[in-house]
């Protein structure tokens, strides 16, 4: 038996190129941002129009280091440098005319007191299009591995986050531990995303084990692009990055990877690729709705009221 509806697919209106940039961040923020601003040219000269930066990308990684490096997630506006990440997103985007996937950085909240881990999305004009924070907190303790705890500094988000590229179509952006649960992917793609962006920080354990798999899992499930985009490897550095960006096309195949060091990666996204893959596989027209409940039906939430909103 078959279900008798369906769910829109994924449009991509265009070829969209995208570069991920994989670079290694100090303990210097105002470096950091000037390092990530030339990598961004650097990116947007290879034809890239989407452009992507990995987690946390102005500061080192690691709760010790969240309040530290915490700013408030609005622009400066009077030449007060209250959020300088926030201006110089916003800046890469517009000077090199592309859509910046702004990795994350550590956000403080003054109305709630509380910190986050957060990606900010910015139009090739530099206009705030969308805010994320990450919705799963990386509470991880493998024994003689690696213990990591992000909910004793960060409080998690609670919002989907789907983007809309006028020109292109929906991206939906993540961020990291996110990628481990395939719900957030699921509703993202019944909701017409043809990309899975993940700014993200595994380590040199859990980066062997699952980095590429889930990538490739949240791909073949839902039928789009996944792209996971990571810090270059640091050895001198507290927290030690897989490295490894990649680009997982709908068919589960990587399409672009990266090594350990920095690294500038491109791959074409084509509407091509997505609707030959729904074609020969038609999950689309598969699912039994009739055996289990669509996830994207439920409750879900789009707009945290806590959070800053885009200007018109």
């Amino acid at each position: 038996m078959s279900s008798t509806s369906q769910v829109p697919s994924p449009v991509l209106k265009k070829p969209l190129t995208m570069a991920l940039i994989q670079l290694a961040s100090g303990s210097d923020k105002s470096k950091n941002l000037a390092h990530a601003a030339g990598k961004v040219k650097e990116a947007a000269g290879t034809g890239a129009k989407l452009v992507v930066l990995p987690e946390c990308f102005n500061s080192p990684y690691g709760t010790n280091y969240f309040p530290e490096y915490a700013e408030t997630l609005l622009p400066s506006g009077d030449g007060e440098a209250s959020a300088p990440s926030y201006d110089a997103l916003s800046a890469m985007a517009r000077d090199n005319q592309v859509y910046l996937v702004g990795g994350s950085i550590p956000e403080y909240n003054p109305g709630t007191k509380k910190y986050h881990n957060t990606s900010l999305v910015f139009s090739p004009e530099g206009r705030l299009l969308a805010t994320h924070r990450k919705v799963h907190l990386f509470d991880i303790d493998i024994p003689g591995k690696i213990t990591f705890r992000e909910s004793d500094v960060l409080t998690a988000g609670n919002q989907l986050t789907l983007v809309d590229l006028p020109e292109y179509g929906k991206i939906a952006v993540a961020i990291c531990y996110d990628v481990r649960f395939p719900e957030l992917a699921t509703i993202a793609a019944r909701k017409g995303a043809f990309a899975l962006i993940y700014p993200g920080a595994f380590n040199l354990t859990t980066g062997p084990l699952h980095w590429q798999l889930l990538a490739q899992a949240r791909a073949v499930d839902n039928q789009i692009y996944v792209a996971m985009c990571s810090p270059a490897r640091d050895m001198s550095a507290s927290y030690h990055a897989y490295g490894h960006s990649l680009v997982v096309d709908p068919m589960a195949k990587v399409v672009s990877e990266a090594a350990e060091g920095e690294e500038i990666i491109t791959s074409e996204l084509s509407s091509d690729k997505l609707e030959e893959t729904r074609r020969n596989i038609p999950l689309n027209t598969q699912r039994r709705w009739d055996v289990y409940p669509d996830v994207s039906k439920g409750k879900v939430q789009f707009d945290d009221p806590d959070l800053p909103k885009p200007k018109e």
